[in-house]
């Protein structure tokens, strides 16, 4: 089902609200989905997103946009969603990033990581400007979602900690560019790697950097 804007948006504040948000939840029978992405802009690696929807009568406690925390605060916390939250990831490949571009590729996943949850949910809030085409459900964005809403803070979590470890594993087979170091995001060192080595098959030939050093 193709979805245009939400016919009724929720109020969220600027900082998370628990018991508002758990009255959002309980209007939609406590299955309020939350989706985030992690990896749109790294040159290399997939792109990740994670959908999750809360139990809010066992709220790990100290969710926040991941960006906000620490490496170690993000996998203990990574741990306590996973145990008491129905979760569920997708990712979208480099080959299917520059078959599609970054937006569309992000979407699509959202998608995907949504039906692929367990429990179907009732509504869903997607961090950031756009509500993905194909989700059987209404639903609504939510720019900087992520610090303002407890199911997307915790799917930014998920995405961001399942797409560290893949890009950490990715580092042992394709070591030189430092992926388990810089993620395949685009720094000095990561620059340097591919004008040493070129481009590698993980990496997103669509991505001007990443062409300037296949050239």
């Amino acid at each position: 089902m193709t979805l245009g804007p939400s016919l009724f948006d929720l109020p969220f504040p600027e900082t998370p609200d628990p018991v508002l948000e758990q009255q959002h939840a309980a209007t939609f029978k406590n299955a309020l989905c939350g989706v985030d992405e992690a990896g749109r802009g790294p040159w290399a690696g997939p792109v990740v997103t994670a959908a999750v929807i809360l139990d809010y009568d066992n709220l790990p406690d100290g969710l926040d946009d991941s960006k906000k925390l620490t490496e170690t605060r993000r996998e203990e916390l990574f741990e306590q969603i996973l145990s008491s939250a129905f979760v569920c990831t997708a990712s979208a490949s480099p080959q299917t990033i520059d078959r599609l571009n970054i937006r569309t590729a992000t979407l699509a996943a959202m998608v995907r990581a949504v039906n692929g949850l367990a429990l179907v949910p009732d509504y869903v809030l997607v961090d950031g400007r756009d509500v993905p085409r194909g989700l059987s459900q209404p639903g609504q964005a939510l720019v900087k979602g992520d610090g303002r809403c407890l199911c997307i803070a915790a799917a930014s979590i998920v995405a961001k900690v399942t797409r560290d470890r893949m890009m950490m594993r990715l580092d042992t087979y394709v070591p030189g560019y430092g992926f388990a170091q810089h993620k395949g995001y685009g720094v000095p060192q990561h620059q340097a790697a591919l004008t040493e080595l070129g481009p590698s098959d993980h990496h997103r030939m669509s991505f001007k950097p990443v062409q300037s050093a296949g050239l």
